[in-house]
């Protein structure tokens, strides 16, 4: 979410708190909607992640990958002071104040761009998941794994509970919101991560958003805004496109399949 409007939001917020039923469920269903958007981050790249670990290990580390989201999120929600004095800057670029919050979202955002781009690099070169010695290395696979995670969930709860402090006072109604966006998270990972390593032109298109979104962390730490909803838009329209493909792709092996059967 653009920064400007989270400051704008706080301070709307901090004048204009909700006081009755219906302006806190408004407050309550808006801020629902906009972490399960926030969190599409979060769930592509843990697909992306676990889609060269064996399914037993995928499904653990998808399990500890949304439970330390979770965690960090509500960690997060308890040391709003700490999270406001995120955003005094620390030094000065080119007449540019740097604070903490830019910082971690730098860091988070090329740790994006070098992490898709080495596993486009291993797509591409169509490297074997299974090499000869790495079973012995699967723990440590599997533990690497965790800790990249684990660095790329602080990242995306950063963001997202900016976003809730922006849009609710109510710590209440913030917890609720995280809680039911991770619900819906965890729901929609396994079927995610199935879809991503089952077509393999979809995990390219995974990795290619995860460049995006590490671009626009990148920017936003250089205070340099990119609108959300242009990023989610560009998405959710590969997306529709690359579904259309895999239908049509499927369609046509049945046809074949068909034709094969009738010639015998």
């Amino acid at each position: 979410m653009d920064s400007n409007f989270f400051f704008l939001s706080l301070g709307a917020a901090v004048e204009l708190a909700p006081s009755g039923p219906a302006e806190l469920t408004v407050a309550f269903l808006t801020l629902c909607v906009l972490e399960i958007v926030l969190g599409i981050d979060n769930v592509i790249f843990i697909s992306v992640m676990v889609a060269r670990l064996p399914e037993p290990q995928a499904k653990r580390a998808r399990q500890i990958g949304l439970a330390l989201a979770f965690v960090f999120r509500i960690i997060l929600l308890f040391t709003l002071t700490w999270m406001m004095g995120l955003t005094a800057p620390f030094f000065t670029v080119f007449g540019m104040g740097i604070s903490g919050r830019d910082i971690i979202l730098i860091g988070g955002g090329l740790f994006l761009i070098a992490k898709a781009t080495h596993e486009m690099h291993a797509e591409i070169e169509a490297r074997d998941d299974h090499e000869p010695g790495e079973d012995a290395a699967a723990g440590k696979a599997f533990l690497w794994v965790i800790t990249q995670l684990a660095l790329v969930d602080l990242v995306f709860s950063l963001d997202s509970i900016i976003t809730a402090i922006g849009m609710a006072q109510e710590l209440e109604i913030m917890i609720a919101a995280v809680v039911i966006a991770m619900v819906v998270m965890y729901a929609a990972s396994g079927p995610v991560s199935r879809f991503v390593a089952d077509h393999p032109t979809t995990k390219m298109l995974a990795l290619a958003f995860l460049v995006l979104i590490g671009v626009a962390l990148v920017a936003d730490g250089f205070d340099v805004h990119i609108p959300r909803g242009y990023i989610y838009f560009a998405m959710a329209f590969a997306a529709a496109v690359e579904v259309v493909n895999v239908i049509a792709r499927r369609n046509r092996k049945k046809r074949q399949t068909l034709r094969s059967r009738g010639r015998q």
